[in-house]
């Protein structure tokens, strides 16, 4: 369904005698749909006109009156263009029957491959990979709403130098793995980083059971895939507490591509990129340190992974598309990335890579979130914190907390809380201003779905399955606002897609909780007389249009609360 802001931009272009971009602002008022475009402004100018002579220029061509009423010139010639009651409710009452509330599925649907999470086997997931893990969830949520495929990749850090070191310090003191826990194998690993860093001797035998690792010997092996499970069902434990939708099928580690190192190699040369450097070969990056593919001692660093993830992803899975949600400390790292996949042809142009970047959460002290003892935060503690606050929070009132309930209310409050920052932003992380019903918090917008439900319940049907039978009108401002506020739905969506930035949708849950709140307290709904089909169908549409919000950003709409 075209947005109004569509069909008047087309209107005004085709009415125009010259061809300028129609740019229309949305202005907000309270009581309903107002634009305003600089149009005339620019057309007088371009043909020797007064701004007013322009616009009405414009009127005479371009037959507004289905959508506006009549609309009036300001200032040095701005025209203001207000949405007709009885559009909103034409609006309102299609979207009433829409299941996709107005959103059309993209024409040119993709296949998307979406890298995110990350965490590193041995090692408990920490604050530093909940922005990655929440930001890509909301991501891929709504490019597969939009209509595109999503593969999901969880590109886990499982090889390389720290697993002999792990692996020979476990062989040492003899300790088995069968039933070890995450929180114990990263105790090993402290205690083995310590021993390796004090012991060359130690050092050099863990090298060596690197070299075992990469040759399959089968102990070393077998030891390494059992690190390995535990270590992905403690992080399968964590996304499932988050609600993300990242399985243990979706783990794609550094190992999976150890079998494709030598050939990709063999092709960086063949395209004359690779150059011999102290007996590393390497990819010359001007103006920058050069990209290490093969160190002096024949192994391969993460940058040789990270190009054969590439070479695997548009070869392999065929991907149209590739969104990386990293932090912004990685930008450089993926630019030459994507710049040496493209010369060596594994990138066509065809096919964009997004590094889609984010900023740090911080303590109150405004300095990265640490431990009392000075260590990175577990996610697991930081989660249980914000669990916790809303078991205060919803005991307070009732008498009996529900813990799934407490659950989705203080993981929805941190992953708000997480995304309505600005991805580029750093934010802070301070439980008592998420876990709240006040304000521009995850709990609100999960309050006001569930009081839409205690409402609907009330009036014993839900509309907006199927368009009511009778008229939907809409005659009092907060209505009209309400309408309007959900026509904007598709609009918030495209500019979340286009950005790559959850926080615009964010934004505009928040607004439509807010219309929904002062429309709630101004207008009866159940006794509401003639207006209450209109008003049901309003909440209903209101409803359906939160919940949806709220899973695309991965925040459970509970019905009560």
């Amino acid at each position: 369904m075209p947005s109004a802001e569509q069909i008047i931009s087309t209107r005004l272009a085709a009415a125009s005698p010259i061809p300028i971009p129609v740019e229309l602002r949305e202005a907000t008022r309270k009581e309903f749909g107002h634009f305003q475009t600089n149009l005339p402004i620019r057309l007088g100018r371009e043909l020797g006109i007064s701004p007013h002579a322009a616009a009405d220029r414009l009127l005479c061509q371009a037959d507004l009156s289905d959508l506006c009423l009549p609309p009036t010139i300001a200032g040095a010639g701005f025209l203001n263009l207000t949405l007709r009651p009885e559009y909103l409710a034409e609006c309102v009452h299609a979207l009433a029957g829409d299941q996709r509330l107005g959103v059309a599925p993209d024409p040119a649907p993709q296949r998307v491959v979406v890298d995110y999470s990350g965490p590193n086997v041995a090692k408990e997931m920490h604050v530093g990979h909940l922005r990655s893990t929440v930001i890509g969830d909301a991501l891929a949520r709504i490019l597969a709403f939009s209509g595109h495929e999503v593969i999901r990749q969880n590109h886990i850090g499982d090889w390389g130098t720290q697993f002999g070191m792990l692996i020979e310090q476990l062989f040492e003191e003899g300790i088995e793995t069968e039933g070890m826990s995450l929180q114990a194998l990263s105790a090993a690993y402290r205690q083995a980083q310590a021993h390796f860093n004090a012991d060359s001797e130690f050092a050099d035998r863990s090298r060596a059971r690197v070299v075992e690792l990469q040759q399959s010997d089968g102990r070393t092996r077998e030891i390494w895939r059992r690190l390995v499970d535990i270590s992905v069902s403690a992080f399968d434990e964590i996304y499932r507490l988050l609600d993300v939708q990242l399985r243990p099928a979706d783990v794609m580690g550094e190992s999976a591509y150890n079998p494709d190192l030598p050939v990709l190699l063999a092709e960086l040369d063949r395209a004359g990129l690779l150059k011999e450097s102290d007996g590393a070969r390497i990819v010359p990056i001007p103006g920058n340190a050069p990209m290490i593919v093969r160190k002096r001692d024949g192994g391969f660093g993460y940058s040789a992974t990270d190009l054969a993830a590439v070479r695997y992803r548009v070869g392999r899975l065929k991907a149209d598309r590739l969104v990386y949600i990293h932090d912004a400390r990685q930008a450089l790292h993926f630019e030459q990335i994507f710049g040496v996949a493209r010369q060596a042809g594994w990138l066509p142009d065809r096919v964009p890579a997004q590094h889609v970047r984010f900023g740090s959460v911080l303590g109150e002290n405004g300095q990265p979130l640490k431990s009392r003892g000075g260590d990175v935060v577990a996610l697991r503690a930081l989660l249980h914190i914000a669990v916790q606050a809303a078991v205060t929070l919803l005991a307070d009132r009732s008498s009996t907390a529900d813990p799934e309930l407490a659950r989705q209310v203080g993981i929805g409050a941190v992953k708000y809380a997480d995304l309505s920052a600005g991805r580029s932003r750093d934010y802070v992380f301070a439980v008592h201003r998420m876990v709240t019903l006040d304000g521009d918090t995850g709990p609100y917008l999960q309050y006001a779905h569930a009081r839409l439900c205690s409402l609907l319940d009330r009036a014993g049907d839900e509309p907006g399955q199927q368009p009511t039978q009778q008229p939907t009108q809409f005659t009092d401002p907060a209505e009209l606002h309400l309408a309007f506020v959900l026509t904007r739905f598709p609009a918030a969506l495209s500019d979340t897609l286009a950005t790559l930035e959850p926080h615009r949708l964010c934004g505009y849950l928040y607004r439509l909780a807010t219309a929904f709140s002062a429309f709630y307290e101004r207008c009866p709904v159940i006794r509401a007389d003639g207006a209450r089909a209109s008003r049901l169908t309003l909440c209903s549409v209101t409803r359906r249009t939160l919940a949806t919000g709220l899973n695309l950003l991965g925040i459970c709409a509970p019905k009560s609360m």
